[in-house]
């Protein structure tokens, strides 16, 4: 008799995603003649660049022919792409890596779920909270979270809790921590932590022998100097961090799912023996056996990204969104809500009126406005009270969502 995997029982019934689409489908059947703008989920709505599609159709023309066809390609990546991201994404800023510590994915998603695998079960985890589900939802799989309290905690969760009243900046772990989950910019609240700031996270774990799982998704999005783009811009990063990337958001990749996880060298993790063993071949070894590689037409359009016009063409649809966010900070605020974020992420983080819980809001606006947000609670006990609303919709979109929302308000 085949046993499951309990920890699985462990997780809520539905992602959280998934409770969102239910509630907004019951009430399109109720209320078929409602015209519902979503600006809940993160997904983009903007058409892939040109110089992307036409190196698709490149990439496609090239399976046609027994001469240039491509087959499985290396789980790592094509050298191609990761030659082109140690060029673009790293020297630029001073960052040194070598190209077999660049593994190409189908997606952030994909390696900040499985990455944890590398590390045993009883290691102690702290989150920034609120916080992206899929972080704590993979550590839950394994038994690594342990049980799920009234409270919406974890109980073998550190909880590190991004407020308004420390400006969304997380205080470090009073205690010592195995490893800590960082996104920046980040999601939800769409704020982002500066040079000094981040500075501050590296250090602890280098005195704590600490492994930082960074996420840095949204790092084409920042617009301030002071911003960091990557952990290994801080000295010593490279000891103690693995950075995740991806190409969804920068380039509007969603559909075609690529981006790449950097694993230096340097970084260690101990066995009970107290041997200290790097963990790239490690992971190296993990995808070598459980992922075939990213499609080569996916890594010939992300190539395509670092081209002199691919560069040019997703710049101004970054700046396209961005304007979605400015417009829906400063128009929100005037109608006297709270809002935060949107300056270096696209994602704005609104406060409840009245006390309101984050499902109340969440109702409310998609009852009184056909407005879809996302119950900050969603993203952990500290985001109750809150709603995240995107900036990838279209201005036209966007501008008739502010103006029901103004109305309504």
């Amino acid at each position: 008799m085949a046993l499951v995997n309990d920890h699985f029982l462990k997780l809520p019934n539905n992602y959280l995603f998934a409770d969102i689409a239910k509630k907004v489908n019951i009430f399109k059947a109720q209320n078929p003649r409602a015209d519902i703008i979503s600006l809940g989920i993160g997904d983009v709505t903007q058409p892939l660049c040109p110089a992307v599609i036409e190196a698709l159709h490149r990439a496609t023309d090239e399976m046609a022919s027994a001469g240039t066809f491509h087959g499985y390609g290396p789980e790592q990546g094509y050298d191609f792409l990761r030659d082109a991201i140690l060029k673009n994404d790293f020297l630029p800023r001073g960052i040194h890596l070598d190209r077999d510590e660049i593994f190409i994915n189908d997606g952030a998603k994909s390696d900040t779920g499985n990455i944890q695998e590398l590390i045993r079960w009883d290691n102690s985890i702290a989150v920034t909270d609120p916080i992206y589900p899929v972080y704590i939802d993979s550590n839950v799989m394994i038994g690594r979270a342990g049980i799920k309290g009234d409270d919406g905690r974890w109980s073998n969760v550190i909880y590190l809790p991004c407020t308004a009243e420390n400006n969304f900046i997380p205080q470090l772990p009073a205690q010592r921590v195995d490893v800590i989950y960082l996104c920046y910019p980040n999601t939800p609240t769409g704020t982002a932590l500066s040079r000094d700031e981040l500075k501050r996270w590296v250090n602890y774990a280098l005195k704590n022998d600490t492994l930082i799982f960074f996420d840095a998704a949204y790092e084409a999005y920042i617009q301030h100097p002071d911003v960091p783009h990557s952990i290994y811009e801080i000295k010593g990063a490279r000891r103690c961090a693995i950075e995740f990337h991806s190409y969804s958001k920068t380039a509007g990749f969603t559909g075609i799912r690529c981006g790449y996880t950097v694993v230096p060298k340097e970084v260690t993790v101990a066995t009970l023996y107290g041997e200290r063993l790097p963990l790239n071949p490690l992971w190296n070894r993990r995808q070598s056996t459980k992922f075939n590689g990213t499609s080569y037409l996916s890594q010939r359009a992300a190539e395509a990204t670092y081209s002199p016009e691919g560069r040019l063409q997703i710049r101004k649809t970054i700046d396209y969104y961005m304007l979605n966010a400015r417009h829906m900070k400063e128009t929100l605020r005037k109608i006297g809500l709270k809002v935060f974020g949107g300056d270096d992420g696209p994602y704005l983080w609104v406060q409840a009126p009245s006390g309101m819980t984050s499902w109340r809001f969440f109702e409310q606006m998609l009852y009184n406005t056909h407005v879809v947000c996302t119950p900050g609670v969603g993203f952990g006990p500290s985001g109750e009270g809150y709603v995240r609303l995107t900036a990838f919709g279209t201005h036209e979109q966007t501008d008739e969502a502010l103006e029901r929302i103004k109305n309504f308000y």
